[in-house]
């Protein structure tokens, strides 16, 4: 049976993104937003989500690139000279490894943004992180730990059949994805174990930021069985606070909503829900 789980990122980064992840689920296809709960319309995204009871909504966990639930203060090892969570990954992914303390103020932040998404009210459908971080093991171990302590019942992994890219676009090279990655591998054996729910394979990774229309349909239309996450970055307009550089945030807003992409779905036969829709 094909189950299919299509998810905007981002939701409460901007006005313009809110707005196009409610448009998108009431006119198009999109079933699911992950929620970053310190971002700067992180308030009108919870209106939106309180008067969409059909959007199943989950936490976008927040710990590179932008803005922290806890003073930055309390997070010396983890943000930046501008009060933001650090940009270098790689040397975060290392002093994670080297320093008890950032791996204390890790815990402390991931727990903090739990409960701010638990004050919310909202039902957690999911839990994934920004830029994928949860793949990095400290990390993984710290969400699957503190998670358990808020229902968390589905998680993310990023990884991405190549064949898959293939069909939908033959010929067209492709960046590498997170498909190949250990680490992400070592996620999902992590989170079955701790009986989390997970997608059979998650698209959009080597195209994110460029999930057009005809990309998607294309996606949609070769669909395999099983539980499919198809990722978005969805906004009706640039230039907001926040935005990654290069990212077609309205051409993806207009994927989700595009007759083509609504037809090849319905042809697929896939069944269309969010991770709570699937526990089973």
């Amino acid at each position: 049976m094909k189950r299919l789980v299509v998810t905007a990122d981002d939701f409460g980064l901007s006005r313009e993104v809110n707005e196009a992840v409610e448009q998108a689920h009431r006119e198009g296809i999109l079933s699911a937003a992950s929620l970053m709960v310190s971002a700067p319309a992180a308030g009108d995204a919870v209106e939106r989500a309180r008067r969409l009871p059909s959007l199943r909504v989950g936490l976008h966990l927040v710990l590179v690139e932008a803005w922290p639930t806890l003073p930055p203060a309390e997070l010396p090892d983890l943000t930046d000279g501008r009060g933001l969570m650090r940009r270098d990954m790689e040397r975060l992914g290392l002093d994670l490894a080297l320093k008890p303390a950032a791996r204390r103020q890790l815990a402390a932040e991931i727990r903090a943004q739990f409960e701010a998404y638990r004050a919310t009210g909202l039902p957690l459908d999911h839990v994934n992180a920004h830029k994928h971080f949860h793949i990095h093991p400290l990390v993984a171990g710290a969400v699957l730990r503190i998670g358990r302590d808020y229902g968390m019942r589905a998680l993310r992994v990023p990884r991405e059949p190549r064949h898959a890219l293939r069909r939908a676009e033959p010929g067209t090279p492709t960046r590498p994805a997170l498909d190949t990655a250990p680490w992400a591998a070592l996620l999902a054996v992590r989170a079955r174990q701790a009986g989390l729910r997970v997608p059979d394979r998650t698209l959009g990774l080597a195209w994110s930021g460029a999930m057009t229309p005809k990309r998607v349909a294309a996606l949609l239309a070769a669909l395999p069985d099983g539980l499919t996450e198809l990722y978005t970055h969805p906004a009706t307009a640039g230039g907001f606070v926040g935005e990654a550089p290069g990212y077609a945030y309205a051409a993806e807003r207009d994927a989700l909503i595009a007759p083509e992409a609504r037809a090849a779905l319905a042809t697929s036969g896939a069944v269309l829900g969010g991770f709570s829709d699937f526990l089973n």
